[in-house]
């Protein structure tokens, strides 16, 4: 069964509507873009830490995934541990996937 977060994610990347890296995702919490960050289960502490006080101080959602570096970064396209959405109506989604601990599966 393929997993939906991960679907979702990699359309995200094909539709620019994802930043990914620890800087670049910081800026685009700064720079009031970033509408979801979400940080991989294997992420260093010190990045993690970075990403989700910046997004908390900004007032941005942000989520510890259960997927690895390895597991998110096949789904993008892009080796990474940390990666922002851009479009709410993806966060929006996402999200939901997310609380709702439904990321398999192929119905909505």
């Amino acid at each position: 069964m393929a997993d939906r977060l991960m679907s979702l994610l990699g359309l995200c990347r094909r539709a620019g509507k994802l930043t990914l890296g620890n800087d670049p995702v910081i800026d685009s919490i700064n720079l009031k873009k970033a509408r979801l960050v979400v940080v991989a289960s294997d992420c260093s502490r010190h990045t993690a830490k970075d990403v989700l006080s910046c997004a908390h101080r900004n007032g941005v959602k942000a989520h510890t995934l259960p997927h690895t570096k390895e597991e998110i970064s096949l789904a993008v396209g892009k080796y990474t541990a940390v990666l922002s959405i851009i479009d709410d109506g993806f966060a929006k989604k996402a999200d939901s996937l997310i609380e709702g601990g439904i990321t398999h599966g192929y119905d909505d």
